[in-house]
């Protein structure tokens, strides 16, 4: 079949423009309010929050992490084995930002990295052979938006300054890195336990209880942290952000960059055996009451 022939037929055109840019391409794009579709990317909102995008905006709120999340968003799964992802809620009924109003947006300097992108995407792969991720970035049009035809040419590089892309991508950086390295990983990793998607989400989402978490006489226990440092952990929750990040690589990966007391491994792993073998034993305790109870019965 000659494809070409089909290409009239097809409904579907990618909002995608497949042409990847550097930092210095230039594209053609500007958003105001005299623009005629002004705030219609807002009603039709599909926006993921990254870990910084929700400090920024439950400390805009004065809220507790949870209290946002509970608020303002809503889960997802971001892959096949159920990674916790978070994206802002929408007004019942439509698909409009809750953030929206008839002046534009209500919480515009605190905006998610998404919003700040657009139209712009970008994404981050590791190429073959190589250790590091790199950044790319690509135009998306839609249909609605008539920014693209405004007169205004401006390189990624200078876009994403008039955004104040950097500090988001700088805070981001270390959970997209998370991100790719675990779908990378594939069968090598497998499926992670209950208990590491519970870390993952509280430590993408909830400063608040990785913040409690740090404090806890368990961690504490584990982990040989300085005064000086763990004081700045819990009076800093980007710092604490960017602890999170190396403790999901100790956890998921093995990276071992938080140092652990003298002993305290075997002592975990001893303390985990004592455990294991008294569920055992009361495993078979209750294995052996049943077979006796149905010996009774019969």
């Amino acid at each position: 079949m000659d494809f070409d022939d089909l290409k009239g037929a097809i409904p579907h055109r990618s909002p995608v423009q497949p042409r990847e840019l550097t930092a210095d391409a230039a594209f053609q794009f500007d958003c105001h309010p005299g623009v005629s579709c002004f705030n219609a990317c807002c009603r039709r909102s599909d926006i993921q929050l990254l870990p910084y995008d929700v400090i920024r905006l439950k400390q805009r709120f004065g809220m507790t992490a949870g209290e946002f999340v509970a608020a303002w968003t809503t889960p997802f799964e971001m892959d096949q084995h159920g990674l916790p992802g978070l994206k802002l809620a929408t007004r019942p009924g439509s698909g409009e930002c809750v953030f929206l109003t008839e002046k534009g947006c209500d919480v515009y300097d605190d905006r998610p990295t998404a919003c700040r992108y657009y139209a712009l995407g970008s994404m981050d792969i590791r190429k073959a052979g190589e250790s590091r991720l790199e950044q790319i970035f690509f135009v998306v049009t839609e249909d609605h938006c008539k920014g693209h035809a405004q007169p205004k040419t401006q390189t990624v590089r200078e876009y994403r300054k008039s955004q104040a892309l950097d500090i988001y991508d700088y805070h981001n950086r270390g959970w997209r890195e998370l991100v790719v390295k675990k779908r990378s990983s594939g069968p090598t990793v497998g499926k992670p336990s209950e208990r590491s998607m519970q870390l993952f989400d509280m430590c993408s989402y909830d400063m608040d209880s990785f913040r409690a978490f740090v404090q806890s006489e368990g961690f504490q226990r584990l982990f040989d942290l300085p005064e000086d440092e763990l004081n700045g952990l819990l009076e800093d929750e980007v710092r604490l952000l960017h602890f999170g990040y190396r403790f999901l690589r100790q956890t998921l990966f093995g990276e071992m960059t938080i140092p652990l007391r003298p002993g305290a491994r075997e002592a975990r792993i001893a303390a985990r055996q004592a455990v294991w073998a008294q569920r055992r034993e009361q495993e078979i305790h209750r294995y052996r009451e049943e077979q006796e109870r149905s010996q009774y019965e019969e």
